[in-house]
């Protein structure tokens, strides 16, 4: 079935000597996996190398059979031309850790549309704008909505977030719950949007202890969880 779908790409991993296996985050049919045959070499071809960069945002003219199997994609071009996402250093930092991150937490071949609308319109943000110290935090706290595993904020005033019921609690009560000046950060996040994340004034090291909070959130809740390989490499680029 040949069908024409926005995507993002997750990935693209190189495949023999002149093939990339892509994975992307289709609008139409969720994730899908496709073989680029002779992209690295052939100079003429209509897929370029290029386009598939973390998270750059496609048109897809695409073969989808559907059997489990990689598919087959028959054109491409940007939707969205990037200026800055790929060549800012910091903004880099960002897209090999947030690209890992969706991989590995979004496995479904199904679609949805609100979901690719969010991510969508949160890296046309990314690229357009310069105060993204807390972009990643705030990030992974909107898709928790859409994984759907977003806290319960209804007692956002009590002392402990029960990191494995994703509530917040007045009383510890298993050994899930924490509290301190994590739990206080974490806090801030809540009810903001990304034209209001740089009201959120953390040190370095604050933003890293509640990146690394996040994450452990994140592990009670994705299966198959994996800790980002990325993470160090975003961590001394924010150090």
């Amino acid at each position: 079935m040949v069908v024409a779908s926005k995507a993002i790409v997750f990935s693209a991993v190189k495949y023999s000597e002149a093939d990339l296996i892509v994975n992307c985050y289709t609008e139409v049919a969720g994730i899908k996996s496709y073989l680029l045959r002779n992209v690295l070499k052939a100079k003429k071809a209509k897929l370029k190398a290029s386009y598939f960069q973390p998270l750059t945002q496609l048109e897809l003219i695409a073969e989808h059979k559907n059997k489990g199997t990689l598919e087959y994609i028959k054109e491409a071009k940007v939707f969205y031309p990037y200026q800055t996402l790929h060549t800012d250093i910091l903004k880099t930092g960002l897209v090999m850790f947030l690209a890992e991150i969706l991989k590995n937490c979004i496995r479904e071949e199904e679609p949805n549309k609100e979901l690719y609308g969010f991510l969508e319109h949160s890296f046309q943000w990314l690229d357009a704008n310069d105060a993204i110290a807390n972009f990643h935090i705030f990030f992974l706290m909107q898709l928790s909505v859409y994984l759907g595993f977003y806290p319960d904020t209804s007692c956002i005033e009590a002392k402990y977030f029960n990191i494995m019921d994703g509530n917040f609690q007045q009383k510890n009560t298993t050994n899930y719950c924490l509290e301190g000046s994590q739990i206080e950060n974490l806090k801030q996040f809540f009810g903001l949007n990304f034209e209001t994340i740089h009201s959120v004034k953390l040190t370095k090291v604050e933003r890293q202890h509640l990146l690394e909070l996040v994450l452990v959130f994140y592990s009670f809740h994705v299966q198959g969880y994996q800790k980002p390989k990325s993470l160090a490499v975003l961590n001394q680029l924010f150090s």
